[in-house]
C-alpha cells in the first residue's frame, strides 16, 4: 500500500506518528506540502505535481489541511479526487467542517444538538443576535479558525455589542452563541474514525481561561462516554461526510451538545492523554478493504 498524506507540517507530532505507524505496518507513506504541488489540467487528463514528479501512484490519499491553509490546499484535493484516487476525508466533507455555519447547518438538519446559534449581516441586529441566544454572556466565534483562535466571551451584554461591533468594523464573519455556564470550562474531544469513537478526553480549561483547547493551555483527562454522547459524535461525523474526525461537544444540564467538528484533529493531545495508538487505527482504516477505493462523499 502506498499512501500520501497531505500536510505543512512533517515535523508535527501528529504527522511523524502517522508515518511511524504507516512504516511499522509496511506501508510506503509520503508527505508533500499541498502548496508546493502544482496541478496540470488538460482535457479529461488532471495531474498533480511536485518537484517535477507527477503524483498519481498513491492507493490513498490523507489530508491533514487545518483552518490556516488556503482554497489552493483545497484545490489538491480536488485534484486528486478527478482523477480517482480516494482520499479519506472528501474535499467537500473538509469545506463544510471548516465553515462554522454551514457545519452548524449540517448538523441543525440532521436534529444533533447545538447550542443556541444566531448569524447576521446587518449592524443594527446586534442585539437582536444577543437576545435570540439568551443574552450575555455570549460566546462570539470566527466562522474560520482553530484551537480556539477566534472564539471570544462576551461576559456582559455591554462586552458583546462591543464585540460584534469590533467584527463588523473589521469586515469578519462570525456567529453568536450562548454561554453553556454547565460545561465550566470543559468539554470532550470524541476522535472518530471509519464510523467509530476510537477515543475520547475531556479536556479542562487553565485558571481564567473558557477555552478549553490544549493549545490554549488546557489539560486533557480521561473520560467515560455515555452511550448517547457516542452516538451523537458518530452523527456529527456523518453529518460532514467524515471518515477521520474530532468531535467537540460539551456536557450542558439536558445533555451534550455539539461545538465543532473538526476534520484535521490533532493526536497529540488524545494519544498522551488515553494512552491509545489513534495513529494506528487511522492506519488500519485507511489501508483496509473496507476504505480505499471507497471514501466518502461529502453530504448535498
Amino acid at each position: 500500500m502506498k499512501a500520501l498524506i497531505l500536510s505543512v507540517k512533517k515535523a508535527s507530532y501528529s504527522i511523524q506518528r502517522l508515518i511511524q505507524e504507516y512504516e511499522s505496518a509496511g506501508h510506503v507513506v509520503d508527505v508533500i506540502n499541498p502548496l508546493r504541488c502544482i496541478l496540470d489540467l488538460t482535457t479529461g487528463v488532471p495531474y498533480v505535481y511536485s518537484n517535477k514528479k507527477r503524483l498519481d501512484d498513491y492507493d490513498i490519499v490523507l489530508p491533514r489541511i487545518g483552518a490556516s491553509i488556503n482554497a489552493y490546499g483545497l484545490a489538491v484535493i480536488r485534484q486528486f479526487e478527478m482523477f480517482g484516487t480516494p482520499c479519506v476525508n472528501t474535499v467537500e466533507a473538509v469545506m463544510n467542517a471548516r465553515d462554522k455555519f454551514r457545519s452548524l447547518q449540517l448538523l441543525s438538519k440532521r436534529q444533533i444538538p447545538l447550542p443556541k446559534t444566531s448569524f447576521a449581516s446587518m449592524s443594527q441586529y446586534t442585539q437582536t443576535l444577543i437576545k435570540r441566544v439568551g443574552g450575555a454572556p455570549t460566546v462570539i466565534k470566527l466562522l474560520e479558525g482553530s484551537q480556539g483562535r477566534g472564539v471570544f466571551l462576551g461576559e456582559t451584554q455591554k462586552s458583546s455589542e462591543g464585540l460584534i461591533d469590533a467584527f463588523r468594523e473589521l469586515n469578519a464573519s462570525f456567529i453568536v452563541q450562548e454561554f453553556i455556564s454547565d460545561a465550566q470550562g470543559k468539554d470532550i474531544r470524541c476522535f472518530v474514525v471509519g464510523g467509530e469513537v476510537v477515543a475520547s478526553m475531556m479536556r479542562v480549561a487553565k485558571k481564567g481561561e473558557f477555552r478549553s483547547n490544549i493549545h490554549r493551555g488546557g489539560t486533557g483527562i480521561l473520560v467515560e462516554l455515555t452511550a448517547y454522547e457516542r452516538a451523537v459524535a458518530l452523527a456529527a461525523a456523518q453529518a460532514m461526510g467524515l471518515n477521520i474526525a474530532g468531535v467537540d461537544l460539551i456536557r450542558a444540564a439536558d445533555g451534550p451538545r455539539v461545538l465543532e467538528v473538526n476534520s484535521s484533529p490533532g493526536l497529540e493531545g488524545i494519544e498522551r492523554t488515553t494512552r491509545l495508538n489513534i495513529a494506528g487505527e487511522i492506519v488500519r482504516y485507511t489501508t483496509g478493504p473496507f476504505m480505499v477505493g471507497h471514501a466518502t462523499a461529502g453530504p448535498s
